[in-house]
């Protein structure tokens, strides 16, 4: 158990919360929501004592160990990668090099007999003999193969070192469990690895994620930080947006009857008291679900932006035809012969190797070439594009906001430009802001705003929800779910891909693709 008592915590005159009083209890997993800026790192940095709040305490119950998923991921470079997992147990890691600078002495004394016999107690007590076969167990699900294991953590790729730490975090049994974004950068496989590990976990977990999908698998309550306060609701990330919603409505709609809504509510909550069924905490969980009334819920502080795409034509028959497309990168074929058709109503999600995604997009709006093969697009094709890189959009630009849009738009005037930036959450003084200065999630805001200007009919989005937060997601989402033509779009948020694509076409690293007119979980299942 981790007790939050009276937490305050300002920086100069911003004031990001006061007087916290939580308690996270063993076989819970709580995730920490709030808009970007809100506290939620810090707040975790608070738990870990990397921050000393203005006021207050953090307390642990006796004899528990926390443990924290490092983002540093050149600290453990000259380690070995088994070795940096078992240094996840501190203790632990702390006796077996002293045991081996025991052990590896020529003049053995007596006492170092003594010592290093306690030291076998205590290592024995800590279930030492079987920390290299957890720590390698831990790797091999995270998709690490043994060949690695005895290697140097700095021998491997990014995404690789992500998750030596992360099994880092994960090793020894800790009573509590603090992981900032650790779907980051992870595959598929890892992450569902991932889920079912935290779904039998025993300990705490507190953590931080822009993952909805991971976050309604695995939380059991919802963590918000919002009016400068710390609040703590029972339910998965899905239910607590839902009550939010209904709660804002509540309070917007002043003509219907406050029964009506009260009785929305309660059938509300009663239908997630029914789903609960998939957790192993489903028959406490539905126990507070029953319990919650209207004064529970709070509607939420944080702005969503508006995203709507139109369109100034429909699609034809004949939208886009690939014939064995080929493209090699620095001698590697990341596209070999690939072919496929687009058809109405087609939405695509690209997954697999991101390198041949982002290529492939390129060629299909004339950025770069394909070393062989064709694609055409149909005649009355007008398409939109999101790439990954924006940075040629922003870089050394001088402009503000409105004469930054202005470049896309027809429509000249000042009015009509704000309209859109207003949509986007620049309005008033934001919207003269220098495009050279905005952050990544403002810049992703400007190119959502860019796109909305060209009324296209075809809709291509190269990971739009990098640096986005949880708000402007599920705008994007709500966005294309809504969208009435066709889109081709790669992301990694599971939920993102569920809802909005009903094809699937998976770029294998050999450069061959799997195409399969499925959704995502589906595909997940069958496939993968």
């Amino acid at each position: 158990m981790i007790n939050v008592n009276n937490v305050s915590l300002r920086f100069g005159a911003q004031k990001l919360f006061e007087d916290v009083n939580l308690s996270f209890t063993p076989g819970n997993c709580y995730g920490v929501i709030g808009a970007n800026g809100a506290g939620k790192s810090t707040f975790l940095k608070i738990l870990s004592g990397e921050i000393e709040p203005n006021t207050g305490d953090i307390s642990l119950a006796a004899n528990t160990r926390m443990s924290i998923l490092k983002q540093n991921h050149f600290e453990y470079d000259d380690c070995q990668v088994l070795q940096t997992v078992i240094m996840g147990n501190e203790r632990l890691y702390e006796i077996m090099v002293e045991k081996d600078a025991i052990y590896a002495k020529e003049d053995f004394s007596d006492e170092d007999g003594i010592r290093a016999a306690e030291l076998e107690a205590e290592f024995a007590e800590m279930d030492g003999w079987s920390a290299e076969a957890e720590a390698s167990s831990l790797l091999q699900g995270l998709g690490i193969p043994t060949e690695l294991h005895d290697k140097k953590v700095s021998e491997l790729i990014s995404n690789d070192k992500v998750k030596v730490l992360l099994a880092q975090a994960l090793f020894g049994n800790p009573g509590i469990l603090l992981l900032d974004e650790p779907t980051n950068h992870l595959d598929v496989k890892s992450i569902r690895w991932l889920q079912e590990f935290l779904g039998n976990f025993e300990g705490t977990v507190i953590v931080v994620s822009h993952d909805r999908y991971f976050l309604n698998e695995v939380c059991t309550h919802m963590v918000d930080i919002d009016f400068g306060k710390i609040k703590l609701y029972v339910g998965n990330y899905d239910f607590w947006y839902e009550s939010s919603q209904l709660a804002l409505q509540m309070m917007k709609d002043q003509n219907k009857k406050k029964e009506e809504k009260i009785k929305d509510l309660q059938n509300f909550i009663a239908r997630f008291s029914a789903n609960a069924s998939k957790s192993k905490q489903a028959t406490s969980r539905k126990k507070l679900l029953e319990k919650i009334t209207l004064d529970d819920i709070q509607p939420s502080s944080r702005r969503y932006p508006f995203v709507g795409f139109t369109m100034d034509r429909e699609v034809g028959n004949e939208i886009l035809t690939v014939e064995n497309l080929t493209k090699s990168v620095n001698g590697v074929k990341i596209l070999d012969e690939i072919s496929f058709r687009v058809n109405k109503n087609d939405k695509i999600a690209f997954i697999g190797n991101e390198i041949a995604i982002t290529a492939l997009f390129r060629i299909l709006t004339e950025e770069i070439e394909a070393d062989s093969g064709d694609f055409k697009w149909g005649q009355t094709i007008t398409k939109s594009y999101f790439p990954k890189d924006n940075s040629e959009f922003f870089d050394d630009c001088d402009l503000n906001l409105v004469d930054w849009l202005r470049q896309f738009s027809e429509e000249q005037s000042e009015i009509y430009l704000r309209g859109f930036l207003g949509r986007m959450l620049f309005s008033g003084e934001e919207a003269l802001k220098e495009a050279k200065v905005l952050s990544g999630g403002e810049k992703v805001r400007c190119m959502l705003s860019k796109m909305m200007l060209t009324n296209a009919n075809v809709l291509i989005l190269d990971q739009p929800t990098n640096h986005l937060d949880l708000e402007s997601i599920t705008a994007v989402n709500n966005g294309l779910i809504n969208y009435k033509s066709n889109v081709l779009f790669a992301s990694q948020d599971h939920q993102f891909i569920q809802t909005i694509a009903n094809r699937i076409i998976d770029i294998k690293d050999d450069g061959s693709i799997v195409d399969r007119a499925t959704t995502y979980e589906e595909y997940i299942d069958k496939y993968m």
